[in-house]
């Protein structure tokens, strides 16, 4: 007897949580003076750092590509590739690793254009002292480990604020946010309700990634893609020799779910004599292996889902009443996209952004038509239709925006969503006016339209860089300076200067 279909389960296990990188120090030294570049090697490596050392530029790049180092101590005159184009070269390709620039000439000039090109730091030969050189190597390497770690604690953050992938700002996915967030916190067993496609797994992921168990095993297994005669089997375990087929002992998902969560997808397709084990299991956090005597302990949250009516099958006599009660603690309905219009387009631009870049194809948005054919239509298949949709229109499309005929769908002939609107924070201010505005003459209200949308063009392009000032600036494709006036113009009070 073979095991289960291996896409009805899946186990996955949360990254370690973020901690500091436990390597040394790394230093590479660039100068084609050999006595300089063996003499600071050895202070620095006396310092504890790991350090390498090379004599020129293209010796410099190779070494970079392949260790990438947390800072580079640089020569500023050197034959064949200067200083200054190693900088401009590691800043473009690695702008993460700090450079230390050096040069035996005392030059402001030099100072000045180094710090400007992205240097973190510049010394001076004949060094005045060996201590002042390691202390400046040491920052910049530490202020390299710590703005890395800075981005990925922000890209976690970012994750855990966005829900993982559950997308969508209306009232009523606010409030499956909130129930997420209170249900965290506790061990009480969830049963997940929706149409098929609504994202029920995302939110049963949602939550054991914000629970005590985040760094345990997440298993998720669909219930009604198991064969009947293995469901037992594929959710307790067996012994050997137990049915025929059993030639070695098995454990089941709820041990490997041990210490974690496990996902019930589909529940209500569980068979009567497995619903009765998993009472057990909940009820005593004990189960017993198909074929053996003895009772194991377990230490598993349930998480369930379905999207059938649960009642009807009890009434039908095909599932149990005390069970039903026994998942049913804590109960999270996800609503259908078409009762969240609201959210059709973020979602839509969520996952054209999510296949544009996956498939590197230069698509960028949707025209009005289009919008208004995703509004219209009603989503039978829910988020899962939409991205396939999305997913179908990025291979298709022909030019950067998606036109309605490179969509699989159509709206309904008649159906026109009046007041189309992108709900994305502070990002609709050129598709419907404030009502207030037009009570303004038009100089004045033109100036407060357009220093709102100096805000939110600044703040979305610093949300998408992560707060780096350097990379929205070159989105915008503006310099930093530039840019940095358009930010504080945006954001100055009104009638105040920018």
């Amino acid at each position: 007897m073979s095991s289960a279909p291996a896409h009805a389960r899946r186990i996955s296990v949360a990254p370690p949580a973020i901690e500091p990188n436990p390597a040394p120090l790394h230093a590479l030294v660039v100068d084609d003076e050999l006595s300089l570049r063996q003499s600071l090697g050895r202070i620095l490596e006396s310092h504890g750092l790991r350090v390498g050392t090379v004599e020129g530029g293209a010796e410099a790049i190779e070494y970079i590509e392949a260790d990438a180092p947390d800072v580079c101590v640089v020569d500023i005159l050197m034959p064949n590739m200067s200083g200054m184009e190693l900088l401009a070269h590691v800043k473009k390709r690695y702008p993460l690793i700090e450079v230390i620039m050096m040069t035996a000439y005392a030059d402001v000039d030099s100072a000045v254009s180094a710090m400007k090109a992205g240097a973190y730091h510049f010394l001076t030969k004949p060094f005045y002292s060996t201590d002042a050189v390691v202390h400046a190597v040491l920052k910049a390497a530490e202020h390299r480990r710590l703005v890395d770690r800075t981005k990925q604690l922000e890209q976690r953050l970012q994750s855990l604020e966005r829900f993982g992938e559950i997308i969508g700002t209306s009232p009523k996915m606010q409030a499956v946010y909130k129930l997420i967030e209170g249900v965290s916190t506790v061990r009480s067993t969830v049963l997940i309700l929706g149409e098929s496609g609504t994202g029920k797994e995302l939110v049963a992921r949602a939550i054991h990634d914000r629970s005590s168990r985040a760094s345990r095993p997440f298993v998720a297994v669909n219930c009604a893609a198991i064969p009947r005669e293995l469901v037992e089997s594929e959710l307790f375990g067996h012994v050997k020799g137990a049915f025929t087929g059993a030639q070695a002992a098995r454990a089941g998902l709820f041990e490997t779910a041990h210490t974690g969560t496990l996902f019930l997808d589909e529940v209500g397709d569980l068979p009567l004599s497995a619903q009765v084990k998993l009472l057990r299991a909940l009820q005593e956090g004990e189960i017993k292996r198909v074929g053996a005597d003895e009772a194991r302990m377990v230490d598993v949250r349930v998480l369930a889902a379905t999207n059938v009516d649960l009642a009807t099958k009890i009434e039908a006599g095909t599932f149990r009443k005390d069970l039903y009660y026994r998942l049913h603690v804590i109960a999270i309905s996800l609503p259908p996209l078409r009762e969240r219009a609201d959210d059709i387009v973020l979602l839509a631009k969520y996952f054209l952004q999510k296949f544009a870049r996956m498939m590197e194809r230069d698509v960028r948005s949707f025209s009005v038509d289009a919008l208004r054919t995703l509004r219209g239509y009603g989503w039978p298949g829910n988020v899962r239709e939409l991205e396939h949709a999305v997913e179908h229109a990025v291979v298709l499309a022909k030019r950067q925006i998606i036109e309605p005929d490179d969509l699989p769908v159509s709206a309904p002939p008649g159906v026109v969503r009046p007041s189309l609107r992108v709900p994305e924070p502070r990002c609709d201010a050129w598709l419907s006016l404030p009502a207030n505005l037009v009570d303004s003459p038009y100089a004045e209200a033109k100036k407060r339209l357009v220093a709102t949308f100096d805000e939110a063009y600044t703040q979305e392009l610093l949300r998408r860089s992560g707060g780096n000032l350097s990379a929205a600036a070159r989105q915008a494709g503006l310099d930093r300076s530039n840019f940095r006036r358009l930010l504080k113009r945006g954001t100055a009070p009104q009638g105040g200067e920018a």
